[in-house]
């Protein structure tokens, strides 16, 4: 299908900026949506995307980019990537703020948008045959691990949210995918978990051979949207070779184990 349009959050950095540039390479018209412009004004510059500022935990905010939206032309797919982790602290000693914010941003944040964009999905399914919401979780939401129970919660619940939206759209021409990475190496997401420490979150990947990078899942998100149209990609889980489950993590080269 030519000409499709999608929206994508989270577009300001990591995983987000990533889809925006691979949808833009595969001829995608493409709508970046985060809170920070100075970033999107220089997306917007380097992939021809168009961008629209908004914070996604504000409802009135959202509203109005629903309406913009709806005024600028069709939506084809919706791919929420924004979202994120405050913290590591164990339950006893966690932030209650911190976990608001995680509900906030990955849950609710998704509801809106979900509430706002599926009519102008239902539009375009009913004009082209189909559309898609694809919704980046996490691997913490499939595994639970200590230091982790507030991002487990809050990707838990979002995860949820996605199949549940399924089971809903059942005998619609729409789509609806799950992309849950594992351990990702961005700029912002482990820096903004640990409050500003570079040198730890840098710690986080020491050693690591090849940890995923966000250019990896904009590829796989990219994939499910260019997949033919009656194929649904209901979840897709992804890690590094060398991340083998949530709690098991190779540090040094990966090599095989000598034969005889």
């Amino acid at each position: 299908m030519v000409n499709r349009r999608a929206v994508v959050t989270g577009a300001s950095s990591g995983i987000g900026a990533a889809t925006v540039r691979e949808l833009r390479s595969r001829g995608w018209d493409v709508v970046g949506v985060a809170r920070r412009e100075d970033r999107l004004a220089a997306l917007v510059g380097e992939t021809g995307a168009s961008a629209i500022a908004c914070d996604l935990t504000d409802s009135a905010a959202v509203d109005a980019l629903v309406r913009e939206l709806e005024a600028s032309g069709p939506v084809h797919a919706l791919v929420q990537v924004a979202g994120g982790a405050r913290g590591t602290d164990r339950i006893e000693d966690a932030s209650v703020d911190d976990w608001q914010w995680m509900f906030d941003a990955n849950v609710l944040s998704t509801q809106r948008l979900v509430a706002g964009l599926l009519p102008l999905l239902r539009r375009a399914a009913e004009a082209d045959g189909y559309a898609d919401a694809v919704f980046v979780t996490s691997t913490a939401a499939q595994s639970a691990y200590a230091g982790g129970a507030g991002y487990n919660a809050a990707k838990a619940a979002e995860a949820m949210v996605v199949r549940v939206l399924r089971q809903e759209l059942n005998g619609e021409p729409i789509r609806v995918v799950e992309v849950a990475p594992g351990m990702v190496h961005t700029q912002e997401f482990t820096l903004n978990r640990l409050g500003g420490d570079a040198v730890a979150a840098e710690a986080v990947y020491a050693g690591v051979d090849e940890p995923l990078v966000a250019g990896d899942v904009a590829d796989v998100i990219a994939y499910a949207l260019d997949a033919p149209g009656h194929v649904n990609l209901d979840l897709i889980t992804m890690r590094p070779v060398a991340q083998s489950a949530q709690h098991l993590l190779a540090r040094g080269p990966l090599r095989p184990r000598s034969v005889g």
